[in-house]
């Protein structure tokens, strides 16, 4: 029996921090630039290069050190000491402490809408441009 102990599963991690996030691969892969298949492939993985898990981590909201720490047991351990805290009676009170500025997160979705608007903007402009000139050249 080996006393080494297992390597990371840098994938797995990936695809529990995304899930514990609430992201679907579609959406980290929009984040990144590139395909919800491609995030399947890395989630698979069990080493991922150095570049695209900094580009993942940066997506995901953590730094590269903690995808590839990442341990569940940990998780679990601190959701089990922080969310299960007793009142001055004795009874047991659920703790939902918010650790962010809603106001924060709320400009943050407005900036992010924003900016996708822009872009459908820009997308539509392109198309009509292209669609004049496909007028154009078949006059």
């Amino acid at each position: 029996m080996s006393t080494a102990p297992k390597p990371r599963h840098i994938g797995r991690n990936i695809s529990r921090i995304r899930e514990l996030r609430d992201m679907k691969q579609e959406a980290l892969a929009i984040a990144i630039g590139t395909t919800q298949q491609s995030i399947s492939i890395i989630e698979g993985s069990e080493s991922v290069d150095d570049e695209k898990l900094k580009a993942i981590a940066e997506a995901l909201g953590v730094p590269a050190d903690v995808i590839k720490n990442f341990s569940e047991e940990a998780v679990f351990n601190i959701i089990g000491n922080t969310i299960d805290i007793e009142n001055n009676n004795g009874s047991s009170v659920i703790s939902y402490g918010c650790t962010f500025n809603p106001f924060d997160k709320l400009l943050e979705a407005t900036e992010q809408n924003t900016k996708l608007y822009e872009r459908l903007l820009q997308a539509e402009k392109d198309k009509v441009v292209f669609l004049e000139k496909l007028l154009s050249e078949k006059k």
